[in-house]
């Protein structure tokens, strides 16, 4: 049983994932945010989300062990006492859409729930819309909306329902938010009747989403919001937040789809608890180290392992039907792009592979992000 603050009384609910949605409560004066973010001045009135060295470990500090945000250093591996606790930094510019983009267990729901309140950090600052994540929560859940991960709406209420008791729930109704939720909605409205548990993934999303704007959040926190999406709704979902960023919503998304990486205005590349790069998607890119081939021949399996050893290969990794690799040789000592090749292709021929194709290709975020996480 909990209690959410309204303008004008306190509502008791009983709710099975109270994590997954917001409260709200009576309003405060926002605090004196910082102006230093990763080194760079930035106008505060600018600022929706910044976050300074936030750290968080879900084991004890004398385990030894370490899972959440930040990182720990031990001075060895039998010593239970860290040498230091390092956090992470950023910031999100308001209307920005800015993506947290990571594969499953790399930190990014941990570091979602101390933006919402929801935990507390063992160190390190938060500040959300001008409101510190640990003195100021109450205000903080009145002015943003969470969509998690998993589908955390009541299965047995039908769209209508569920969308008229959230409305209720933040004191007000439907009709006085409608515009912000019109686009989406309308895709669901001629299911309004059917329970929520009885939707598609899709209409599931759409249905969340229109729930989490239901009180017009001036900053939306996305955990995933395509996992388990088929294609089609994940394109429709995106330009729905395209239109919502034209609104002046802040946009926090998280994805472990590195394609959706460039639909964002910036991202964060995470991995074990660490930011590995912060930056547009196109500069990412543009940072690419090295030069990239895409390989195939006729026995992928032991193409993978035979690059992997050979002494040309810094990098090397699976993508779909072909194998990514990047040169150990510095482009600086002259044009080697056909030296690389040939090498690669008659080392290969050597070791029995047949119809060998070799391109060079452009980086993807997905090529950055193996580089980035191999340092």
């Amino acid at each position: 049983m909990i209690l959410l603050h309204s303008n004008s009384n306190v509502i008791s609910i009983d709710m099975a994932n109270i994590q997954n949605g917001t409260s709200f409560c009576s309003p405060l004066e926002p605090i004196s945010r910082l102006t230093e973010v990763g080194g760079s001045s930035e106008n505060i009135n600018d600022i929706s989300i910044e976050v300074k060295n936030i750290y968080k470990n879900y084991y004890s500090n004398n385990s030894g062990k370490f899972a959440g945000i930040g990182k720990s250093a031990f001075a060895d591996r039998n010593s239970s006492v860290p040498l230091q606790e390092s956090g992470i930094s950023f910031s999100v510019q308001r209307g920005e859409i800015f993506g947290i983009i990571g594969p499953d267990g790399a930190g990014k729901t941990t570091l979602f729930r101390i933006l919402t309140t929801l935990i507390l950090a063992n160190t390190g600052t938060a500040i959300v819309d001008g409101f510190d994540v640990v003195n100021d929560y109450k205000e903080i859940r009145k002015r943003v909306g969470y969509m998690p991960g998993k589908f955390s709406l009541y299965q047995d209420l039908t769209v209508e329902e569920n969308l008229d008791f959230f409305a209720t729930v933040f004191n007000t109704t439907v009709e006085e938010n409608y515009e912000l939720i019109k686009d989406i909605y309308q895709q669901i409205e001629p299911f309004k009747n059917r329970r929520a548990g009885k939707l598609s993934g899709g209409m599931k999303q759409k249905l969340a989403l229109s729930c989490a704007l239901i009180h017009k959040p001036s900053v939306l926190f996305l955990d995933e919001p395509t996992t388990g999406v088929d294609p089609v709704s994940r394109k429709e979902f995106w330009g729905m937040l395209k239109n919502l960023k034209a609104q002046g919503i802040t946009i926090l998304v998280s994805t472990p789809y590195m394609d959706e990486a460039s639909l964002c205005d910036r991202i964060a590349l995470i991995q074990n608890g660490q930011f590995l790069k912060i930056d547009t998607p196109k500069n990412i890119v543009s940072q690419y180290e090295n030069k990239l081939w895409a390989v195939q021949s006729d026995n992928m399996y032991k193409l993978l392992t035979d690059l992997r050893a050979n002494e040309l290969t810094k990098n090397c990794f699976a993508f779909g039907d072909k194998i990514h690799i990047s040169s150990q040789l510095n482009p600086s000592e002259g044009d080697l792009k056909t030296f690389d090749i040939e090498k690669i292709q008659n080392t290969l021929s050597n070791n029995g592979h047949n119809n060998i194709v070799i391109r060079e290709i452009e980086p993807t975020i997905e090529d950055c992000f193996m580089q980035l996480s191999q340092k």
